[in-house]
């Protein structure tokens, strides 16, 4: 994938297919360049098994298709800026969910844009408008978030699909993001 947000897209996909009813996305760079992207979610979970296969390209929970490279792809962009991906994910009956973490560096040849995060959050929501979404972006020159909980709050019974409400969302974080230094991606 040519852009992070892409990935973003991709597992958080996944989560809402996983049965979360929140999903947290976060994007953090420190003062030496290294990024973080995390998300998390309190969907199912997965085994042990499928969690140590979810990294090989030829592994897929799909009915759909035989490949799933998704995980891959984002492992093979972290690793070729010198970063690394982490798992974690729990099917306990009191506690579930998946976390992916992924780190880059920012400064290096190889890293790829974060992209177009705006529109993934869009995207997310708009399809998902019954799921909750928390969204951070903090680095030494911004710090962006939504968090759809708090939204709820306000707008009532009034769904977060609809067209006026995806349209102040995009205002709301772009304007968050005109504020900083380092722009949407």
């Amino acid at each position: 994938m040519k852009e992070l947000s892409l990935n973003i897209l991709d597992i958080a996909e996944n989560s809402t297919s996983a049965g979360a009813t929140l999903v947290g996305i976060s994007l953090e760079e420190d003062s030496k360049g290294i990024l973080c992207m995390t998300i998390t979610d309190n969907g199912r979970g997965m085994s042990q098994e499928v969690l140590k296969g979810v990294q090989d390209p030829f592994y897929t929970t799909r009915k759909t298709r035989k490949v799933g490279l998704g995980i891959p792809l984002l492992k093979l962009a972290a690793e070729q800026t010198g970063g690394r991906v982490e798992i974690e994910s729990t099917q306990d009956e009191k506690m579930h969910g998946t976390t992916v973490r992924a780190y880059f560096d920012t400064g290096h040849i190889d890293f790829c844009p974060v992209g177009d995060v705006i529109s993934t959050m869009i995207t997310l929501i708009s399809g998902h408008p019954d799921v909750d979404f928390e969204f951070n972006d903090i680095s030494p020159r911004r710090h962006v978030s939504l968090d759809t909980r708090e939204l709820r709050q306000v707008l009532g019974d009034v769904s977060l699909a609809e067209y006026e409400v995806l349209g102040w969302i995009r205002e709301y974080l772009a304007g968050q993001y005109a504020q900083g230094t380092g722009g949407a991606g």
